[in-house]
């Protein structure tokens, strides 16, 4: 897999992103970014992309924005 985006940015890992990092994601906002924190601190790490759908606030929509953008690693 590469290590970057069509966007030039870093692909982010969900287990390590601060809520800034995540912040910058298309479609995550503040909230959505600490929520993103929460379930990881309630949770453990993210096992795969597809566990953000257990976020309040993130949909198939915006994790199908998400995919190119985020790894678990």
């Amino acid at each position: 897999a590469g290590g970057t985006t069509g966007a030039g940015g870093a692909v982010v890992d969900l287990n390590r992103a601060s809520d800034a990092e995540l912040d910058e994601l298309p479609g995550v906002g503040p909230a959505v970014a600490a929520r993103i924190l929460a379930f990881r601190e309630a949770n453990g790490p993210f096992r795969s992309v597809e566990d953000l759908l257990g976020v309040a606030g993130i949909g198939r929509r915006t994790l199908d924005r998400l995919r190119a953008e985020v790894v678990v690693r």
